[in-house]
C-alpha cells in the first residue's frame, strides 16, 4: 500500500494527490477496501473525510485531522467557499458563448440520478438539482480534435462535471461512463484532474492555495 506524501501538513487538515484509479473512499465488498482515505489513515491516524473525487479523477484532495477541523472544512466546502479548479481535455473544442471578461463560459443543467443505469447520473429537467459548472478554453490539442479546458464547478454533484461537458456535446476524454467509444479510446484515462484548490485554514483563518500538475 503506497501512501502517497502530502503536499500540506499541518495539526488541523493534509492535502494529498489521489492518483486516477485509486477509489477515494470504501466502496461495497472487501475488493473495494483500498482506496486513498484508507491510505491517509495508516499513515495519519485520526484523518477524516471532507470531499471525495471519482475513482477515475486525479488530483487534490483535502482531509481533516479533527472533527471541529472536519465541520468547518464540510461547511466551507458545502458553502461554496472552496475554489475549485480542475483541468480536462474534451472532444471537439466548445464554442465559448456568452464569455465573461475573464474568458469563462457557465453550463447551467439541473443534474439526477439515473437510477436504472446506477451509478450514472443525467440531465433532468423536472427532477435535477440545479448544477453549474463554469469553463474556459486553455488550448485547442491534437490539431483542433479536442480541447483543453480549466472547470470552475459551482456545484459538487455526483459526476457534474463528466456529465455537463458530455450534455453539451464535448465529453472527456478516455470517460469509461459518459463519453462514447471514440472518445473512450483517445486516452488510456479519463482526462480530468483536480488542479487547484484554495481554502480558508479551519482553525486560523489563513487563506490557503494549493496545486497540482496536470499529469495528462
Amino acid at each position: 500500500m503506497t501512501v502517497p506524501a502530502p503536499l500540506y501538513l499541518d495539526d488541523d487538515l493534509l492535502v494529498v494527490d489521489k492518483p486516477a484509479g485509486l477509489l477515494a473512499v470504501p466502496g461495497r465488498g472487501a475488493d473495494k477496501a483500498d482506496c486513498l482515505s484508507a491510505r491517509v489513515q495508516a499513515a495519519w491516524p485520526g484523518a477524516l473525510v471532507v470531499h471525495r473525487l471519482d475513482m477515475a479523477t486525479s488530483g487534490l484532495m483535502v482531509f481533516a485531522r479533527h472533527a471541529q477541523a472536519q465541520r468547518r472544512l464540510g461547511h466551507a466546502f458545502a458553502t461554496r467557499a472552496v475554489d475549485k479548479r480542475y483541468v480536462a481535455v474534451v472532444e471537439g473544442v466548445p464554442q465559448a458563448a456568452p464569455v465573461d471578461a475573464a474568458g469563462w463560459s457557465a453550463i447551467d443543467l439541473p443534474l439526477a440520478a439515473d437510477w436504472p443505469r446506477r451509478p450514472l447520473q443525467k440531465v433532468d429537467d423536472v427532477h435535477g438539482k440545479p448544477s453549474t459548472t463554469r469553463w474556459r478554453l486553455l488550448a485547442q490539442v491534437d490539431g483542433g480534435r479536442a480541447a483543453r479546458l480549466e472547470l470552475a464547478p459551482l456545484t459538487g454533484r455526483t459526476h457534474q462535471l463528466r456529465v455537463h461537458l458530455q450534455a453539451i456535446g464535448h465529453p472527456i476524454l478516455g470517460d469509461a461512463l459518459y463519453a462514447g467509444a471514440a472518445a473512450q479510446t483517445r486516452a488510456p484515462r479519463l482526462l480530468l484532474h483536480a488542479a487547484a484548490l484554495a481554502l480558508v485554514q479551519p482553525m486560523r483563518g489563513t487563506p490557503l492555495r494549493f496545486d497540482s500538475a496536470v499529469p495528462f
